[in-house]
């Protein structure tokens, strides 16, 4: 699925303040390297419907054995093997003997106190590792999960990977098997156990995912082999928010634009981006803020949100605004599924303007059937004339006003909204009696 960075940052799927973003939210990895493959992950939709439910699979697999997942492995325990192949040290003797084994302790003291603790990290990260080789080895494992676990089997199989395994650390570590493991893991084991380190980083990322489906209740979407664009929410809420009220929406090739209106603050703008979450955690394979969702496979994932000017190049607000609705004709007009989220179309204008320009825009949007749209508007007034076209669904969100006071269900209804309520919050806040003092 297409998606280009501004769509991203609309979405908040990463934010410049990290922890207004989704990657935020779904961070539960142990380890830095760990993080590194979440935010691919986060980054990379996927190519098909079968890549989509492989890497469901694998999550569910993981999801499976989630209590069981070993904790011994942690970020200081990949960071101290790391820094150990980094770090100078003097040879290692081959031989255990008594004899020699004591004269290195005692000439090479420092080396050996590092050489110690390495080897003592390393074996929980190589005990951790075969842990979770035993929960998630399968022969009938999704290919993607298969190849990480054979790769995994064949760097755990040397003999004395499997002492190491076996070894117990309950009592304190012998001098004989500090030089013995120390000496096979500097010399003969480097670029195995980097190797296993990129795996498990992999399966850090996975386990972050696995771990934010459990905590949030997330379910995994359905795709259907549709060629048409569908989509079929119940229960669909923004996963950013502590206590959000859930929608229940369904958008078709029948029905395939959604005209949403609504005062300032009465949620339009988060159910836009609860739409496009769901939709691109369901491209990567990812669980969902739903109780239930169906959807065919989009080609691609386009918003216009967060528009700013550039004083830089002396390009207006407006102008901008308008460069990406340009854009995005262009892009959608490929005939394939897309996706197209606009809230509150040309901000950057005046009123009359902005209702000729917005209507204009909306009716040449409604030729297009191979794409869902979106648009939120203030413009109320344009519904009427757009009730002739037989593809649009008016929703809006209700407000309420009580002894001048403003009440928000954000409960999405059919219809729209007629609100006008920005002079109402201007005055609530103060600012009415702050210009009168003046």
């Amino acid at each position: 699925m297409h998606i280009d960075k501004t769509t991203l940052y609309d979405l908040s799927i990463f934010d410049h303040n990290e922890e207004q973003s989704l990657m935020h939210h779904l961070n539960f990895c142990k380890t830095s390297n760990g993080v590194i493959w979440l935010e691919y992950y986060l980054k990379t939709t996927l190519s098909s419907i079968a890549e989509i439910e492989e890497r469901q699979q694998v999550l569910q697999q993981i999801i499976a054995v989630h209590n069981q997942w070993p904790e011994i492995i942690t970020n200081g325990s990949v960071l101290m093997i790391e820094k150990f192949y980094e770090s100078h040290i003097d040879n290692i003797p081959k031989s255990t003997d008594i004899i020699s084994s004591n004269i290195y302790k005692v000439v090479y003291a420092p080396d050996y106190s590092l050489l110690r603790y390495s080897v003592s990290h390393f074996i929980d990260f190589i005990q951790g590792m075969h842990g979770i080789y035993q929960l998630l080895y399968k022969p009938n494992n999704p290919a993607a999960l298969h190849v990480l676990m054979e790769r995994t089997r064949m760097l755990l199989a040397k003999p004395i990977v499997q002492e190491i395994i076996q070894y117990k650390k309950e009592k304190k570590l012998s001098l004989p098997a500090v030089l013995k493991f120390g000496h096979f893991i500097r010399f003969h084991y480097k670029q195995d156990a980097q190797e296993l380190i990129e795996i498990y980083s992999r399966l850090d990322a996975l386990y972050s995912l696995a771990t934010a489906c459990i905590k949030y209740q997330f379910t995994f979407p359905q795709f259907t082999q549709d060629i048409v664009p569908h989509f079929e929410a119940i229960q669909l809420y923004h996963p950013l928010l502590p206590t959000p009220v859930a929608y229940n929406i369904a958008l078709t090739p029948q029905k395939n634009f959604l005209f949403l209106t609504g005062a300032n603050m009465a949620g339009k703008s988060t159910f836009i981006k609860a739409v496009g979450i769901s939709v691109y955690l369901s491209h990567i394979g990812m669980g969902v803020p739903a109780r239930h969702l169906q959807l065919n496979f989009f080609d691609g994932l386009i918003s216009n949100i967060h528009v700013i000017d550039n004083i830089i190049k002396g390009e207006s607000y407006f102008f901008n605004e308008v460069q990406r609705i340009r854009k995005t004709i262009e892009q959608i007009t490929d005939g394939k599924n897309w996706l197209v989220l606009i809230d509150e179309l040309f901000k950057g204008t005046n009123v009359q303007d902005a209702m000729k320009c917005s209507s204009t825009v909306i009716e040449g949007l409604l030729k297009i059937r191979s794409a869902l749209f979106i648009l939120s508007t203030h413009l109320y007034e344009i519904g009427d004339g757009l009730k002739q076209f037989p593809n649009i669904l008016f929703r809006y969100f209700e407000t309420e006003v009580k002894d001048e006071q403003l009440y928000f269900n954000y409960t999405l209804k059919e219809g729209i909204s007629n609100d006008r309520l920005g002079y109402l919050i201007l005055k609530k806040e103060g600012v009415v009696d702050l210009l009168r003092e003046l």
